[in-house]
């Protein structure tokens, strides 16, 4: 509507085009992706007017600037819609010519701009939601690696073993997705309008998400020390399996409402009484057990960090836990972060109430 009644195109179809190829990206991805497809645009057209009066609208023409184009997009970081574009739109340009290259231009504009419209200003994408989103995926995938774990260590089965070592590049490719998440949230603080006065909590969040990715490298490790013994080598790995499995529970009650203070003190206080209560055994031949259990002590403390408590009186409650397991300890869980968009959706009642 904006392309025909504004700047009047008779046939205005690349500017929806390059509304909903701008939108094709993740959440928080959009407004970059507009950009870029901006880039591409401005990139491709230029190398058609400087190869068209050289070589005229001949196929030499078009191959030097679609080449041209590309390389020039490639210099720009190569990202695929760039390059896309930028040969798209020198291929427009030399073979229709008679203005497609500024009118196509100006679509791109139309487009990318309500593009930037409704992905910054319109429905934004809220950044701590899109974190704990990520955060509640990872939590999943590492209790399921978690109680794989356990049964590995409780079964005599090789090919349990051989089911979790299968799992490991899978947990390790959610927290690579969760890393992701961390950029975007950072991005969309950064550059939406509606976010520029609220980056603390965003902030907090990432710095939050930070630890959640030093728990999961705990809980890889502990699935690697678990499964790298032969199958009934030693009975005394087997000891350590129901801490395993109550860890694997703990990390299942967290993804499912991350954000709620409550269930992250109690999730602090049942890692602590993980450490309290494993059972320590004689080992003194045997390093492997001691090696799991400290990847189990490990990941506990780690499960405490994640919600809420400072790294350091974590490490300092769970080293009390071990050496004076008959006393309490009281964690200090600091409340998770909110926003505005998170406040006014809690206020909201739930139907049915």
């Amino acid at each position: 509507m904006i392309a025909t009644h504004l700047v009047d195109h008779r046939l205005p179809f690349f500017a929806p085009v390059a509304a909903v190829v701008a939108l094709n990206a993740a959440r928080g991805e959009r407004g970059v992706n507009a950009v870029r497809l901006l880039l591409g645009v401005v990139v491709g057209i230029l190398a058609a007017d400087a190869a068209v009066p050289v070589l005229h609208h001949g196929y030499g023409a078009l191959a030097a600037a679609t080449f041209v184009a590309m390389l020039v997009a490639l210099a720009f970081g190569g990202e695929r819609i760039v390059i896309a574009q930028a040969a798209v739109s020198a291929i427009l340009a030399v073979t229709v010519g008679g203005g497609a290259g500024p009118q196509r231009l100006t679509d791109a504009l139309i487009g990318a701009g309500v593009a930037l419209l409704f992905s910054q200003l319109v429905f934004p994408a809220e950044p701590v939601m899109l974190l704990r989103s990520a955060e509640a995926a990872a939590l999943t995938d590492l209790s399921d690696l978690l109680r794989h774990t356990a049964e590995a260590l409780e079964s005599n089965d090789e090919a349990v073993n051989d089911r979790v070592a299968q799992y490991l590049p899978t947990a390790r490719d959610m927290l690579s997705d969760l890393t992701h998440a961390r950029h975007r949230s950072s991005a969309i603080a950064r550059h939406s309008p509606l976010w520029w006065g609220h980056g603390s909590p965003v902030l907090r969040e990432c710095h939050n998400a930070g630890r959640l990715d030093v728990l999961g490298t705990s809980c890889l490790m502990l699935a690697r020390i678990a499964t790298a013994h032969r199958v009934g080598e030693s009975r005394q790995l087997a000891k350590p399996a129901p801490a395993v499995r109550e860890l694997a529970d703990v990390l299942e009650t967290l993804a499912r409402a991350p954000e709620d203070l409550g269930t992250r003190q109690r999730a602090a206080q049942r890692a602590l009484d993980v450490i309290r209560r494993l059972e320590a055994s004689d080992t003194a031949k045997d390093p492997r057990p001691i090696a799991l259990r400290m990847a189990v002590q490990m990941t506990a403390t780690d499960v405490i960090a994640f919600a809420g408590v400072d790294p350091a009186k974590a490490a300092e409650a769970a080293r009390q836990a071990r050496t004076a397991p008959e006393q309490s300890h009281d964690l200090q869980v600091r409340a998770p972060p909110s926003t505005p968009l998170t406040r006014l959706r809690r206020r909201r009642p739930r139907p049915g109430r």
